[in-house]
């Protein structure tokens, strides 16, 4: 039986961005998208109708963003830029963690913690991404070597996000301590943890396997731009962007 927990994930972006994330998001009816200098991801209800298409053109202010959808099916009068084969994952399990190893990352952080996804390309990190939840860190020397943080939030799940290691410090399994730490700091606050894993991250899948992870289901994220903002030519993906380069497009 599918439960209401089981219906979030299955559009995990649209109850985020339409609930917890609301004040971090740009709205026009049923659809969002992050605000640019959060993240690129946006969402139309699983029921779209032409209204709600011509609504996410509006939002998005020419700015290209992912959509995770079964499908990759699109209006005609949308341009699809890439697309990304992945998996969702439910299952995490916890650790406790100490604040001499783990700590607690904040504004102060900020820099740091693009200079490393900078280096380790976790995925889409820009200059406020921070602002989607709570995010751990482990420091070595003065410096930032791994983090993991939260992105989607719902009322029941909450995504682990930005998992990265600095090359010069891994093998040391700080990844999966910040994961398990993550997920213990959700478990309890009452909501469940999951994770998206991009296909062909061979190390990534490893990591949740490792840590119980199973397969919820297949996903695909579609990086796309209305066709009346798309720039001429190739543009830009904003997949694995680390820089905040579309922090001016707000």
């Amino acid at each position: 039986m599918t439960t209401a927990a089981d219906h979030e994930l299955d559009n995990a972006v649209l109850h985020s961005l339409l609930g917890r994330h609301r004040n971090i998001a740009l709205r026009d009816g049923r659809v969002a998208r992050f605000a640019p200098d959060v993240g690129p991801f946006m969402a139309v209800p699983d029921d779209a109708e032409d209204a709600d298409w011509q609504a996410l053109a509006r939002v998005t202010r020419g700015v290209p963003g992912l959509l995770f959808r079964p499908t990759s099916d699109l209006p005609a009068d949308w341009k699809v830029l890439h697309q990304i084969d992945g998996l969702q994952m439910v299952g995490l399990r916890t650790r406790a963690w100490t604040a001499d190893d783990v700590s607690v990352l904040g504004p102060a952080d900020v820099p740091d913690m693009l200079a490393l996804a900078a280096v380790t390309s976790p995925g889409p990190f820009f200059a406020r991404t921070a602002e989607t939840g709570t995010y751990l860190g482990i420091r070595k020397e003065g410096r930032l070597v791994a983090m993991a943080g939260e992105r989607l939030q719902t009322d029941h799940w909450v995504e682990v996000s930005a998992v990265c290691t600095h090359p010069d410090w891994r093998g040391h399994g700080y990844a999966t301590k910040l994961v398990a730490a993550l997920a213990d700091h959700i478990r309890r606050r009452g909501k469940e943890p999951f994770g998206h894993v991009v296909g062909e991250n061979t190390s990534a899948l490893r990591l949740y396997e490792e840590l119980g992870c199973e397969v919820r289901r297949s996903v695909q994220a579609t990086e796309a731009v209305p066709l009346s903002t798309a720039p001429a030519g190739d543009s830009p993906s904003v997949v694995g962007v680390t820089a905040p380069a579309l922090a001016d497009e707000t």
